[in-house]
C-alpha cells in the first residue's frame, strides 16, 4: 500500500471521527494512521512528516487519543524519545458500562419528577430518552456477552487472530 493510500485512509478515518464524534480532523486522522503505519510504533517527528503537521499539531493529537485510551506513548530503555502507537484498550468494546445508562435514566426520571403535573407531550422527550437509557442499561451487558462469544467463534474459525490480551 502506497503512503498515499494512507494518508487518504487517515483523512477518511479523521473526517469520519470529526462528523461523528466531534473530534479535530487531526486527531481522527492521526487515529487512522496509526491503524495502516508500518512500524506501527511512531515517533512524534515521524507522524509529523508523514501526516504533513506540525509537531505541536500531532502531540495535541496524540493527548487527546490518550484520554480516549485509543493511543499511547511509550519509550524503550535507552531511547530519548516517546512512540506513539494504537492503544491495545481502544481494541476492546467501548461504552458498554450499563451503570452510565442507568444514571442517565435517573437524570431523566429527575426531570420528568420536575414535569408531574405536565401535559403528555411536554413530557414524552423525557419519557422516551428515559425508556431508551433503561433499554440500553439493560441490553448492553447481554450484547457485550454476545461480542464476546461472536469474537471467539471468530477466532476459533481463523477469521480473527488469536487473542493477545
Amino acid at each position: 500500500m502506497s503512503q498515499d493510500s494512507h494518508l487518504i485512509f487517515a483523512d477518511h478515518v479523521g473526517r469520519f471521527y470529526a462528523r461523528q464524534y466531534g473530534f479535530p480532523p487531526m486527531a481522527g486522522r492521526l487515529l487512522g494512521y496509526l491503524f495502516v503505519c508500518d512500524p506501527p510504533q511512531q515517533t512524534i517527528d515521524e507522524l509529523s512528516e508523514a501526516l504533513l503537521a506540525s509537531r505541536s499539531a500531532i502531540t495535541g493529537a496524540v493527548k487527546l487519543l490518550e484520554s480516549y485510551k485509543m493511543a499511547r506513548r511509550t519509550r524503550a530503555a535507552g531511547e530519548r524519545v516517546d512512540r506513539v502507537d494504537l492503544d491495545p484498550v481502544s481494541q476492546q468494546p467501548q461504552n458498554f458500562d450499563s451503570a452510565i445508562h442507568k444514571e442517565h435514566a435517573e437524570l431523566f426520571r429527575e426531570g420528568l419528577a420536575l414535569l408531574a403535573h405536565a401535559p403528555a407531550e411536554r413530557r414524552a422527550p423525557l419519557e422516551e430518552m428515559a425508556a431508551l437509557a433503561e433499554f440500553l442499561a439493560e441490553r448492553l451487558p447481554k450484547l457485550l456477552d454476545e461480542w464476546h462469544a461472536h469474537r471467539e467463534r471468530l477466532r476459533a474459525s481463523g477469521h480473527l487472530p488469536a487473542s493477545s490480551e
